[in-house]
């Protein structure tokens, strides 16, 4: 899976959380999930968790806590894609 397919599925994961309509559409991976898509830290939780299921994998908890941008998400997701 390479970069932009890997952001467009986290688009579709995270559309029914995010707040900022606008940043949203202009998503890159320096996006950060709580201060530009105004995401709750609740509603972070679902977002792993539906990347858990959408990707088939397991994410740590010390993992959870650095995937606040769409980068540090794409990197974990990817690493644990390879170790399937």
């Amino acid at each position: 899976m390479d970069k932009k397919e890997l952001i467009e599925a986290l688009k579709e994961v995270a559309q029914p959380y995010i707040q900022d309509e606008e940043a949203f559409r202009h998503m890159t991976e320096e996006t950060n999930f709580i201060d530009d898509l105004k995401i709750n830290s609740a509603n972070l939780v679902d977002i792993i968790l539906d990347v858990e299921d959408k990707f088939d994998i397991v994410i740590e908890d010390n993992e959870m806590e650095d995937m606040l941008t769409v980068k540090s998400t794409m990197a974990i997701i990817s690493r644990k894609l390879q170790e399937k």
